[in-house]
């Protein structure tokens, strides 16, 4: 991912250099993947500020991540990867041969383009998920559950595996 360097048009932009990933979805979001997400401003479920100076913002969709991964055997292409306002990892939405879309957690190295399975006998190669039995000792693994068919718990962010 190259580097830009940001024009020093004030002082907290002076030394600003922001990473550009160009492989990025520059258009907006699945529609049937959307939700709309209220702010919640500090405020608890009373409405009494229970945190000061929360609020404003940009105003973000919340994109329905599946945790789960419960179409076994069905492969998927890899549509396009997206940012994520609602959380640090990108986004991957998928397209499986059924015609469903769903969006997933990308992990390091996925592209577009690229066929992911699910499954017990899904092969060892990034974003293919696979019970933990059946992976190797050492391999890198995100998004994992703690009970089978719970969904995702651990290891969810940005860089994170287990």
């Amino acid at each position: 991912m190259p580097l830009v360097k940001v024009k020093p048009t004030s002082p907290g932009r002076r030394q600003l250099v922001k990473l550009v990933n160009p492989d990025l979805h520059k258009g907006g979001p699945y529609p049937l993947l959307v939700e709309k997400q209220s702010k919640k401003a500090g405020r608890n479920v009373n409405g009494h500020i229970t945190m000061r100076h929360q609020g404003g913002g940009h105003k973000h969709h919340y994109r329905i991540v599946d945790f789960r991964r419960d179409k076994d055997g069905i492969s998927a292409k890899v549509e396009r990867l997206e940012y994520d306002p609602n959380r640090s990892a990108n986004v991957a939405l998928l397209c499986y041969a059924d015609g469903e879309r769903r969006y997933i957690i990308a992990p390091k190295g996925l592209a577009a383009g690229t066929q992911l399975l699910s499954g017990a006998e899904a092969p060892i190669k990034p974003g293919n998920s696979l019970p933990l039995r059946n992976i190797p000792v050492g391999t890198t693994v995100h998004c994992v559950e703690m009970q089978p068919g719970k969904g995702a718990q651990l290891a969810r962010a940005a860089g994170t595996s287990v």
